[in-house]
């Protein structure tokens, strides 16, 4: 398997985990799937999510941070729903449980990794400005996953939903990828009169 998942921080799955044993957390989350589950359910692929504050083409590398961390809730041999974690100032906590087209983008967008060839450290980067989200393949896979910004040889698969004009699940590095998304936040600059 040439994906090497980041072992997620011990207090973040103990969190997913005692939510996940809360009737009263199940049952208030807004995730039909998860309450539908029919046997056990458990968090897996822990994913570091990190979010790019700046998206620069040329003025250096592109800033990414973590905000947290997001786990897969299977139930038998598919993911129901997703719990993310935040970090707070007493430590890593559960923040919601949600269901929706990223966590089948996600569970295909990691598949289609494995396929890939080569030894790499999935993680998620958000595109705020973008309303986007993509698996992030990072060339390091002894990386610390909380850690690291994008490098120009690393891939980005944007998940579906994927904004206009991006197509979803197809791997771009993000030397080429980036420079494209540049262009989508560049206003687009007005014609001087003669």
């Amino acid at each position: 398997m040439p994906l090497h998942v980041p072992p997620a921080p011990a207090p973040a799955l103990r969190s997913v985990l005692a939510a996940l044993g809360s009737p009263t957390a199940v049952r208030e989350a807004r995730t039909p799937s998860l309450r539908a589950a029919q046997g056990p359910v458990g968090p897996e692929l822990p994913l570091p999510v990190h979010v790019l504050d700046r998206i620069t083409e040329s003025t250096g590398p592109s800033r990414a941070r973590l905000t947290g961390w997001r786990f897969l809730i299977r139930s038998g041999d598919h993911a129901v729903a997703a719990a993310d974690t935040r970090l707070t100032p007493d430590g890593w906590a559960f923040s919601h449980f949600f269901e929706g087209p990223y966590v089948t983008a996600t569970e295909r967008a990691l598949r289609q990794a494995d396929a890939l060839g080569g030894h790499w450290q999935p993680r998620l980067l958000s595109v705020p400005e973008l309303y986007m989200l993509t698996l992030w393949l990072h060339g390091d896979p002894a990386a610390d996953g909380a850690t690291g910004h994008p490098a120009g040889d690393d891939i980005l698969v944007p998940l579906a939903p994927a904004p206009p004009g991006i197509a979803a699940h197809r791997p771009h590095r993000v030397a080429e990828l980036l420079p494209v998304l540049t262009l989508r936040l560049t206003p687009a600059r007005a014609t001087l009169p003669a």
